[in-house]
């Protein structure tokens, strides 16, 4: 069933306290506001460097007839809804992480100039997949991958909860469909993974190895390649986690599907090489 938001009025102003979206306080005066942030002023948001800018979807843009990423790609042109939670939250994602939303335009455009703008390949789902539901994981214990990959939930998230709290599991979402259904309360988020392994690593650093990845064609070549994660049993992501049923019970927590299996989760060996090969988000 096709997810409805709630109007800007009928949210309620609690859910902009939990995560995920008390990960975005910086963002609080567009997302929690009473109006509408204008395309003005999410292009005077822009970090330094972003040369993209928002551009309202009306009837004059579209009249190009571009593909919604060639305009991205050939004017720098992130064509966006006003007033529209879908398109705010993707605005947000692109000033957080223009990096990492840059890498899927190119990779968008590669497969554009090989399939055309009427057909999409595996690696355009696999793509599109993850900017709507994408979390990149920094993992600092490969061990929780077993567990994970097995569909153990209640081993990742009640057994293994301190991973959570301690650092050796850290969650950054980049999905902008996650952060529009996280205006529901008590939603049962998922998000499609891409995880990075290596001792003390921090999320920026998993965040500049996934765009490097993304971008030579190294990762998103299908959507079996995801792995899902139910966020809501992350501590402090969902008020019933903290009953170990939750873990057995909930609908999110689905068990693998017989064959499924999930590559190998990129690897970095230190911060140092990562900053050796790894280019700064902007």
């Amino acid at each position: 069933m096709r997810y409805i938001a709630p109007v800007r009025d009928a949210v309620d102003p609690q859910v902009f306290g939990r995560m995920p979206l008390a990960a975005w306080r910086e963002y609080s005066g567009l997302i929690g506001g009473r109006d509408w942030p204008s395309i003005e002023a999410l292009n005077g948001c822009r970090p330094a460097g972003m040369h993209e800018r928002f551009a309202a979807q009306n009837r004059e843009l579209l009249a190009d007839d571009q593909h919604y990423e060639q305009r991205i790609a050939e004017r720098g042109e992130i064509a966006t809804r006003e007033n529209n939670w879908h398109d705010l939250f993707n605005a947000l994602v692109w000033l957080r992480h223009p990096a990492l939303k840059r890498a899927l335009n190119a990779r968008q455009m590669a497969e554009i100039v090989h399939m055309g703008t009427k057909q999409r390949s595996r690696a355009q789902y696999a793509l599109t997949h993850f900017d709507e539901a994408g979390v990149v994981i920094a993992l600092r214990d490969p061990a929780l991958l077993a567990l994970w990959d097995a569909h153990d939930w209640h081993g990742l998230f009640w057994r293994e909860r301190a991973a959570w709290l301690d650092g050796r599991i850290q969650v950054e979402l980049f999905g902008h469909a996650l952060l529009e259904h996280a205006l529901t309360p008590r939603q049962l988020l998922v998000g499609k993974a891409l995880v990075v392994v290596g001792p003390d690593l921090s999320t920026v650093a998993a965040l500049e190895a996934c765009a490097q990845a993304i971008r030579a064609g190294k990762v998103l070549c299908d959507p079996l390649e995801l792995r899902p994660l139910p966020l809501a049993g992350v501590p402090g992501w969902h008020p019933d986690n903290t009953q170990e049923t939750f873990c057995h019970e909930a609908a999110c927590f689905q068990p693998a599907r017989a064959g499924r299996r999930y590559p190998a989760a990129l690897e970095l060996r230190d911060e140092a090489a990562c900053a050796a090969t790894c280019g700064r988000d902007g």
